[in-house]
């Protein structure tokens, strides 16, 4: 099977509602949107010109991208209030994957906010075979760092997200506080929310950025709502007793 062939099988209709909003005025509003595997993880939206404001659209003369498997694309500006974002829009004309002909497609950033139905989406499109599943447990949890104890508990939240290996979320009074150094570092995902993070100083070594927290996580991830997660290559973490394996080699 060629890279095309994969692409082809890789698009599917959507089932929800998606809008896209820049500068308070609706640019996008489908119920009918593909979703196109650009990449394996996450699906790109594409839409028919019918769901778009294309009068927002100004073609970018003389400019064209292309791509061995999607083809040749017009490139548009994306023009609301005289404030341009600049090529962030394009669409395939030809393709050789006819199910995106004619079809647009922008820049996740081209948009203030985007909505699936009435829910606010970010990052980027979920996938719909994605799931995130936050499980109470009382396993019994230690993460180490340089030898030294940072983090154990009997009542973790074991968070199960596809593809992904699990997270060990530790409630913050289980957690040795005065050995972290908040930072600020963020980042976001689109099915969990916006992430915190810290630096762990062992008194040997400072290692940044290696914990994280969400403050306010969106619902389908409430339970893991500011409970503290390490990363699995960086500690040594015990489940029960027995290594996650997933530690990184030591170096003599």
């Amino acid at each position: 099977m060629t890279l095309r062939d994969h692409l082809q099988l890789a698009t599917e209709p959507g089932a929800k509602r998606v809008r896209g909003y820049c500068r308070g005025r609706k640019i996008v509003d489908s119920i009918r949107p593909l979703l196109v595997f650009e990449i394996p993880n996450y699906p790109a939206f594409y839409f028919a010109r019918e769901d778009v404001d294309m009068v927002a659209l100004v073609r970018t003369d003389n400019v064209q991208t292309s791509s061995p498997i999607l083809g040749a694309a017009d490139v548009f500006s994306l023009v609301v209030d005289d404030v341009a974002a600049a090529e962030s829009a394009w669409s395939y004309t030809h393709s050789p994957l006819p199910a995106i002909d004619g079809l647009m497609r922008f820049a996740w950033d081209a948009m203030d906010s985007w909505f699936e139905e009435d829910e606010e989406v970010f990052v980027h499109p979920r996938s719909p075979y994605v799931r995130v599943d936050a499980l109470s447990s009382s396993r019994h949890v230690q993460i180490k760092l340089d030898g030294v104890l940072v983090a154990e508990t009997h009542r973790p939240t074991l968070l199960f997200e596809t593809d992904l290996p699990v997270r060990y979320y530790v409630p913050k009074t289980d957690v040795r506080m005065e050995l972290l150094r908040a930072t600020d570092s963020s980042s976001q995902c689109p099915y969990k929310g916006t992430a915190r993070y810290w630096s762990v100083d062992t008194g040997t070594s400072v290692h940044d950025d290696v914990a994280w927290s969400y403050p306010t996580p969106h619902a389908e991830s409430g339970k893991i709502a500011g409970m503290l997660a390490f990363y699995d290559d960086r500690f040594d973490v015990f489940v029960d007793g027995v290594s996650s394996h997933r530690s990184r080699p030591r170096v003599s």
